[in-house]
């Protein structure tokens, strides 16, 4: 039978791999649509009373596609409507979120020297956060800033920095960017599902009655739907951003993920109006370049501060077992001599200037806290390290193994 850690490991890996197939479809789709909505001629007049069309290629087929403003002559029964894609994001998205933050939350949520939080107050505010700032964002596109789009983005960036700079304030700088990222892919998910779709409901019921729609169903979903698409990529970036301590862990992460989100709407806005036909607005790309290097710098000023590096954090219960266990002094100096000289606050190892991703194990209490990993990494598998560059001995991984196992009470098989 496979041991726990290796079922968790595995349920995450695909619960992680069901969330970016299910965030490419959606993804997919949505920049398809806006690509195709300002891409439309609406020049000609139609025979079918379209507002505009266009004629795309595609797989050796070619495809005529019309767009209609109010509805056809009559309403399709296999009507197709694209909600799933965004529902199964968020929702894999948050079990992910629980799978590794939640249930690893002594290593990876919580970090003392920013907030000594219990876990479940830790938890609390993670699940708080989410729900609160979609009430706030909804409630502000309902107020009279709805009919002022451009004040609204404005309002909303605010938002998101001061959430930047709160996140960093209470969860360690992984979780703090991730959870940025998450805060605003509730935003995008309850933007579908609250919003896009019922009204969109609405307006299909009245078709079938015979009813005229209001038009204003229609114009609230676009508002909605604008947002969604200068949102994407910068979420993108925070879910990327765990692999990244020069993001996650420098001082100014806060920052670094406020410019981010500039730099999703300069992107956005060259390919938005590029699709238009209103032409390419060079500028967009001077602008992105000039904000990645100002990232880059805030990343490196002053030089990377890892996570750890500050106060030593008390291990847990859990942890305690590992320092506890049999083994753990043969498995400490051999995790010195073939991990620490790149997984130390000042990494000895040519090229590497930092510990990669944030991980240190230049102390017995992290090799302790580090143990899941280092068993997962070094011991059960060869991943660790690259190419087997500090040449770890085939009898040095069965210690390792031997010393979790030891701990857990785990046989493996």
């Amino acid at each position: 039978m496979f041991e726990f850690i290796v079922l968790g490991e595995w349920l995450e890996f695909a619960v992680r791999w069901l969330h970016v197939i299910t965030a490419i479809a959606w993804i997919g789709s949505s920049f398809y649509f806006i690509a195709l909505d300002l891409g439309l001629h609406r020049d000609r007049s139609l025979a079918s009373g379209a507002d505009g069309e266009e004629w795309q290629v595609h797989g050796g087929g070619f495809y005529h596609i019309q767009k209609y403003l109010v509805a056809p002559a009559s309403m399709p029964d296999d009507l197709v409507w694209f909600k799933w894609e965004s529902y199964a994001t968020w929702l894999s998205g948050f079990a992910l979120l629980c799978l590794v933050y939640y249930l690893g939350a002594d290593l990876y949520l919580v970090d003392p020297n920013v907030m000594d939080l219990k876990i479940w107050q830790a938890i609390l505010v993670s699940v708080g956060s989410l729900a609160l700032g979609w009430l706030l964002y909804d409630q502000l596109c309902k107020s009279a800033l709805g009919e002022n789009p451009t004040l609204l983005m404005v309002l909303l960036y605010l938002i998101l920095v001061a959430m930047a700079w709160g996140y960093t304030h209470v969860f360690s700088g992984r979780a703090a960017l991730l959870h940025l990222g998450a805060f605003t892919a509730t935003i995008m998910s309850a933007n579908v599902f609250m919003v896009i779709i019922p009204n969109q409901k609405i307006v299909v019921a009245d078709l079938v009655a015979g009813r005229v729609p209001e038009p204003k169903y229609g114009k609230i979903a676009k508002l909605r739907s604008t947002h969604n698409n200068y949102l994407t990529l910068p979420v993108i970036f925070m879910m990327l951003s765990n692999h990244y301590p020069l993001a996650f862990a420098s001082e100014y992460n806060w920052l670094i993920a406020s410019l981010v989100f500039l730099m999703g709407v300069t992107i956005r806005h060259w390919f938005n109006t590029r699709h238009a036909r209103k032409g390419s607005p060079t500028w967009t790309w001077l602008a992105t370049v000039l904000l990645f290097i100002i990232i880059a710098w805030l990343s490196t000023a002053p030089m990377f501060r890892a996570e750890s590096s500050g106060a030593l954090v008390p291990l847990s219960p859990a942890q305690e077992r590992f320092a506890d266990a049999e083994g753990f002094a043969d498995v400490t100096d051999i995790v010195l001599g073939r991990c620490s000289m790149c997984h130390s606050t000042e990494p000895g190892y040519d090229g590497i200037h930092w510990p990669p991703k944030g991980v240190i194990l230049d102390r017995p209490e992290e090799i302790a806290r580090w143990a899941p990993e280092i068993y997962l990494q070094a011991g059960l598998s060869h991943a660790m390290p690259p190419a087997n560059v500090s040449f770890i001995e085939p009898e040095e991984r069965a210690r390792i193994v031997a010393w979790y196992r030891a701990a857990t009470g785990e046989k493996g098989g």
